[in-house]
């Protein structure tokens, strides 16, 4: 099987059996320091959501706070919603150069992990869900309610502790080759440093302020970090145990309505199990979703081009219980004129 056959697999989740086997687990687990670091850059950002609370109550948070904030999460968040998932992983959409780099370089200030990392612990989520392999299901475990709440711990924030390293040469061999985005994997660490500063550089030139640019690092920093985080995370653990149903899956991903606009359209996570090249996954009449808004507008922009938008013939086949009308951006087939 060429490359090119075991990318196509990887992003659709179908199985195959490639010529040359290559290991799905590299043979080397990560370091005691790596996953320290993983550590670091959990708790410190979640200890401060935790205090953001009563330092919002007294003092600490003003409008430019706030500004920088909500960009950096639309920014960081999108990266991941529509980079490194819709578009790196899935191929969801092709995009030019430029708008593939910045993508990129968005998914990265989310500080979750490398972009080809990511993508390759993604794709091997998709061909194992809900099974033996998958590195966050929630029912891992088993299904009784200490199990379940054991694997959603797992699966929420537990996983990224786990020493076994998903293979890049196997699951990512497209992106591997892609100079760009191997550049932009190896300056993880400079783009790290980015996420982590810019808002405090931002905040402090605006205010003028030494005070301006420590509340810009708390709020747009730390909470902003650990807020994202979180959201992303509650996809693998929440999108996996509760939720609505509405479309055949082999898996139990379900639909989560009240994470949509927080998560860009990612708690449709049903859907996206049903169809996963789809770019839109909020589909049905009424789902919001921000990140196919975004590809929508990229492709009007010219940036993005030959869209997987959904097809209502596909579709309507797979939905459950009663059907509901599907959204916008959904392709439908024209009568044929006849005579």
């Amino acid at each position: 099987m060429t490359a090119t056959t075991d990318t196509t697999a990887a992003r659709t989740g179908e199985r195959t059996s490639p010529a040359v086997a290559r290991p799905e687990i590299m043979p080397e687990r990560s370091s005691v320091f790596d996953r320290v670091l993983v550590a670091v850059f959990v708790a410190v950002p979640l200890l401060a959501l935790i205090a953001a609370v009563p330092l919002a109550w007294g003092w600490g948070l003003g409008w430019h706070d706030v500004v920088l904030a909500i960009a950096f999460y639309y920014i960081s968040g999108l990266g991941v919603s529509v980079g490194l998932h819709r578009y790196f992983t899935h191929g969801s959409f092709k995009a030019v150069r430029g708008f593939k780099i910045a993508l990129a370089l968005a998914g990265s200030l989310a500080i979750e992990k490398p972009v080809i990392t990511w993508v390759a612990d993604h794709r091997r989520h998709h061909k194992y869900s809900d099974k033996e392999g998958d590195p966050h299901s929630p029912w891992r475990f088993g299904s009784d309610a200490k199990a379940l709440a054991k694997g959603l711990a797992y699966a929420h924030i537990g996983w990224m502790f786990d020493g076994d390293i998903t293979s890049e040469e196997k699951f990512c061999p497209d992106w591997l080759a892609d100079p760009d985005i191997s550049a932009i994997s190896r300056w993880f660490p400079a783009l790290v440093t980015t996420s982590l500063l810019a808002p405090a550089l931002i905040g402090g030139l605006w205010s003028m302020s030494w005070a301006g640019a420590l509340t810009a690092f708390f709020w747009a920093t730390l909470v902003r970090i650990a807020f994202l985080h979180h959201i992303t995370w509650s996809i693998n653990s929440i999108c996996h145990t509760f939720g609505r149903k509405e479309f055949e899956v082999r898996d139990k991903s379900r639909n989560v309505s009240w994470l949509a606009i927080l998560s860009f359209g990612e708690s449709w996570h049903n859907l996206h199990h049903a169809d996963p090249t789809c770019a839109r996954h909020g589909v049905l009449k009424g789902q919001i979703d921000i990140a196919a808004r975004t590809i929508w507008l990229a492709e009007k922009l010219g940036w993005a081009y030959a869209v997987r938008w959904p097809e209502a013939a596909r579709l309507t086949g797979k939905q459950t219980g009663e059907a509901r009308k599907l959204g916008a951006m959904t392709r439908r087939e024209t009568a044929r004129p006849t005579g």
